[in-house]
């Protein structure tokens, strides 16, 4: 086990200086300048070149490149080309109101999404297993922002039960804090609900076919030890991994869903830094997320073993 951890995460080392080379390179290769967009459209091409010249755009992209991972490697994120403040704190400042997202999401899709998974393999042909189906067609096929926009005009807009964009940090309660989140968080784990359900129900039938639990039933055991004693656990690895996916795939789905709502998060960060060509910030931010999609796949593999020992690296 200790020489399978090793191995990965030499592994995702190499996948980081990967991923970091394409993101540099993806980054300065997109059309834009910013020294243009700094300068104005009224600049001289003399007042250009002297902004790309401080910040170092015009060295050759080798030099552009090491100076970038070391400063990455020593901590040190770099500065806002436009505030002129340092990414690591525009970072933290936005981190709340995506964590409180992705965290709501997470936890409901992860609920909502193995427990009618197993209820709809349990009662396999029945009304839930049928509302399932159709339910997971509609959460695949119905982009972020279509459901974001039907709550905001049925419960905000037409109801008026909760509001219909913005944010409230939960230090100011937590009544206005999770009020603010309920039309994001359903908007961002529909489709992850459909995920995990389907994937749930697959892995459950497919073990509730198994000869061992027939003789459990034969045996009399309950349904609820068949269901999470012997089914559940057993179906648990594919589970995990559509779980992790789903992490990994919070990352798009917030971007989309802090746009809808005018959340003042990281995926409005990004945005706004995609529009006015921050490097810094949008180099940051990609690596950032990167390194934690490594990480979560990483973690998924050691908790395989977790929850079934026949698994062995």
């Amino acid at each position: 086990m200790a020489f399978y951890i090793i191995r990965r995460m030499i592994s995702a080392i190499a996948v980081m200086a990967m991923v970091g080379a394409f993101i540099f390179l993806l980054v300065r290769f997109a059309p834009g300048d910013p020294a243009v967009i700094i300068a104005g459209p009224t600049a001289t091409e003399a007042v250009v070149t002297g902004i790309r010249d401080q910040m170092g755009l015009n060295d050759p992209l080798a030099a552009q490149f090491m100076r970038w991972v070391q400063e990455i490697i020593s901590g040190n994120l770099g500065t806002s080309i436009f505030s002129g403040r340092p990414v690591s704190d525009l970072i933290v400042q936005r981190l709340q109101p995506t964590i409180s997202l992705s965290l709501l999401t997470a936890l409901l899709s992860i609920l909502v999404g193995v427990s009618f998974g197993v209820l709809a393999a349990w009662r396999a042909g029945g009304w839930a297993d049928r509302f399932l189906i159709g339910f997971s067609a509609v959460g695949f096929s119905v982009p972020v922002f279509v459901i974001g926009y039907f709550l905001v005009y049925v419960f905000a807009i037409q109801t008026h039960w909760l509001p219909v964009q913005g944010y409230k940090p939960i230090g100011q309660g937590i009544t206005d804090w999770l009020v603010h989140l309920i039309l994001p968080t359903l908007t961002l784990s529909l489709a992850y609900i459909a995920f995990i359900a389907r994937i749930t129900r697959s892995s459950m039938l497919e073990v509730l076919s198994e000869d061992y639990m027939r003789t459990a039933a034969a045996k009399g055991a309950s349904s609820y030890a068949m269901l999470f004693h012997h089914g559940l656990k057993n179906a648990g690895v594919p589970i995990l991994t559509a779980i992790g996916l789903s992490f990994a795939g919070l990352v798009g789905g917030v971007v989309l869903t802090e746009t809808v709502f005018n959340i003042p998060g990281i995926g409005r960060l990004v945005v706004d830094a995609i529009n006015g060509r921050d490097y810094p910030i949008i180099q940051s931010v990609l690596i950032i997320v990167s390194g934690l999609y490594v990480l979560i796949n990483l973690m998924v593999d050691l908790a395989y073993t977790l929850i079934d020992p026949r698994i062995r690296f």
